[in-house]
């Protein structure tokens, strides 16, 4: 069991605001977060990471407490152990596709098997500028299960692929999740282009600060 409760004010471009979420999911499964731009999805997931510190709350994960406020723990992002695929990927430019995954684990069967998983074997050699839209956004996420993340975390994973990669990558990552049984959450602004993927929907709005 996963049970997230957390707040933070932010300042926006449109100002001010509160932004206050609470989740609770069943371990290996699937929450998508959507809301309008600048509520806080992505600052949300940074809390997750231990990337951003909440003004207050508690972050529990299978009995472990990674955030209690009062209590003042707060893990460091290297105990979190979250996998994170972020909008832009972040992808090393200078690292080819195995030293990408070398970065993130030195279990070399792993490594074998990710590839092997995301057909990403013959772009072993090939730096990201090498590879296509799909095969990069494959490799973030080969990348973030390398760590053998707790949670997923993936931010408008599928934002910068055109619609027919997109419908491609959605189904390849139900069977991943299928397959893995991994804690995800991912945040689009986009909910119908995730209708086929099951899990619960949560709705970031903006309250006023």
């Amino acid at each position: 069991m996963i049970s997230i409760e957390v707040e933070k004010k932010l300042s926006t471009y449109r100002g001010k605001n509160n932004l206050k979420v609470f989740v609770e999911m069943e371990a290996g499964s699937l929450v998508k977060i959507s809301g309008p731009s600048g509520a806080g999805k992505t600052t949300f997931l940074k809390m997750l990471a231990g990337l951003i510190k909440p003004d207050s709350g508690e972050i529990v994960v299978d009995g472990q407490v990674w955030l209690d406020t009062n209590a003042k723990i707060n893990l460091r992002p290297q105990k979190r152990r979250t996998g994170f695929v972020f909008q832009d990927y972040a992808l090393f430019p200078n690292m080819t596709v195995q030293q990408q995954l070398e970065y993130a684990t030195k279990d070399q069967q792993l490594i074998k098997d990710l590839l092997d998983f995301g057909r990403l074997e013959p772009f072993v050699k090939h730096k990201p500028a090498q590879l296509s839209g799909g095969q990069q956004q494959r490799l973030a996420i080969l990348r973030a299960l390398a760590i053998k993340p707790k949670v997923l975390l993936m931010d408008e994973p599928f934002s910068a692929l055109d619609h027919q990669t997109k419908a491609i990558m959605i189904e390849e990552l139900q069977i991943l999740l299928d397959k893995s049984s991994i804690s995800t959450i991912i945040v689009t602004h986009n909910l119908p282009e995730l209708a086929n993927l099951p899990g619960q929907i949560i709705f970031i709005g903006e309250e006023t600060a």
